[in-house]
This record gives C-alpha cells, structure tokens and sequence, in this order.
C-alpha cells in the first residue's frame, strides 16, 4: 500500500454546514427573525443574486466533520482504522475545526476527499479563519517534507479529491459520490441527502447528520481503495484486508449496517459486486 507522510496516516473526511445565521443576520439586517427563517431568507438572497441557493462558502457553519483514519505501519504489523465524527454533539464550530486541523498538524495525512477541492477545504479554511484557528501544517510549503508534495498544490499527493482526479479535472465529467458508489457495489448514502441536513439540524436531529456524514466519509474511503487498486498501489490481497478492515471497524454501528458484508462473497472487481 501507498505510504503517506510521517507515519503512512490518510484521512478521508466530509463536513456537513448550515448557514452561518448571526452573519447572516450581521450582513443582510435580518434581526428579529428565528434561525430557520434567517437560513431562508439567506438562501433566497443568494437565488436572486446567482441564481442559486448555494451560499457562498465562508456563509456556512459547520455543524459536523466526519472522518476514516487509517494508519498502516511500514512494517504492516501496526494497522489502525477509525471511523467517526470530531468532537461530540456538543462542539461547537470552533473546537470542530481546531480538531480538523490539529489531525493535520500532528499527523500529516494524506487527505482524501469527494469535492475537497471546491467545497470542503477552502470552506473549512474560511471558518479557520473566523474564528482565529491556527493551522500552519496546512499551509506549509518551506519544509523539505512539504516543498514538492504538500496540501496547496492542486498536483500533489496530500490531498487527492477523487471526483477531480476521476473527472480529469473537468467539471462535465465530474459524478456525485452517492451515484458513483452505487454503481461500485457499495450501499450509497441511504435515504438522507445533502439539501436535507439543514432542516435536520434546525428540527435539533444533529446526531442524525453526523450519521449521515460518517457515511460519505466511509464512502469516500472505500472509493479510495478501489482508486489505489486501479493505480497499482493495492493488489487484491491488500484490497480484502483493507475491507476487513472495515468491515470490523462498523460492526455494531447501526447506522453503518449497511457495510458490514462490503468486499464478502464476490470478486474484486466483479460488475455489479463490491470492490
């Protein structure tokens, strides 16, 4: 298997937002009305102006970060996976994102996201920002070990968006995650989807978005794996003990039921099977 940096960590992570509110009330005069109604009438402003709903990114708040994190020792004799959402249903944004960073700052992941590139990074960037968070490993490009491979180069290795690299860096080309693992075999992302997560949170379900997230996260991974076989980095052998892997990393994880057989009974690659 491919190594990362220091330590051979990856991270595949999603984060979950809903509008910012008190910006929204700062920017747009919108005092006197309740959270939801704020997030409604932000999302009308942005209709009228773009002729979309979708804010712009440093107008969302994120509410959830979820993550697989996977250490493989160079000697193979050290495997580690962990599948599970920062913080806990009590963070606030801030300690969200000081955490997200600090995994950067002290593990030096390789980062593997769905969109990373256009919505994920920049948009937790943008909150670090806000609240004073540091995070310098994130933009490091002095040190030799992050000069010619580091998390700023949209060519480097530290951070591999998989529907930017699948899609050849074409927007037309690009796939939606839940369709994509699909059409691998995996479960895909079960009844809730991305536009719902604001209503849920509002109706106070954070536990259920963070659900959720975990599942793209995990998504995310296992499209990953099946990227490192395409490429070589895996072989079959390596591929099914990544999956049992996760496979024991869910087990007992009612939300993540739906991936407790993932890689069983079928063969790698096989249309129509998981990978």
């Amino acid at each position: 298997m491919n190594h990362g940096q220091e330590g051979g960590y990856f991270f595949a992570f999603d984060v979950e937002t809903v509008a910012d509110v008190e910006a929204g009330r700062r920017l747009y005069g919108l005092e006197g009305l309740d959270d939801p109604s704020v997030a409604k009438a932000m999302h009308q402003l942005r209709l009228q102006e773009s002729g979309r709903e979708f804010l712009r990114l440093y107008l969302h708040r994120v509410v959830a970060v979820s993550g697989v994190l996977r250490r493989r020792s160079r000697s193979g004799d050290d495997d580690r996976i962990r599948i599970w959402s920062l913080g806990s249903p009590e963070s606030g944004e801030k300690k969200l994102v000081e955490t997200f960073f600090h995994i950067v700052e002290t593990r030096a992941p390789t980062l593997v996201t769905w969109n990373g590139s256009g919505f994920d990074l920049p948009l937790l960037v943008y909150r670090a920002l806000h609240h004073g968070v540091s995070a310098g490993r994130y933009f490091e490009t002095g040190d030799p070990g992050f000069r010619f491979n580091n998390y700023l180069n949209r060519y480097h290795e530290r951070h591999t968006d998989l529907m930017d690299v699948f899609a050849g860096r074409q927007a037309r080309a690009a796939a939606p995650l839940d369709e994509l693992a699909r059409f691998l075999g995996l479960p895909g992302k079960g009844e809730m989807r991305g536009e719902d997560v604001e209503g849920r949170y509002f109706a106070g379900e954070l536990d259920a978005v963070r659900d959720y997230c975990e599942v793209d996260a995990l998504l995310t991974w296992l499209v990953f794996l099946r990227f490192d076989r395409l490429r070589g980095r895996l072989d079959d052998a390596q591929l099914a003990h990544e999956l049992a892997l996760v496979r024991e990393a869910v087990r007992d994880r009612d939300h993540l039921r739906a991936f407790t057989d993932v890689g069983v009974g079928v063969g790698v690659g096989e249309p129509g099977g998981n990978p």
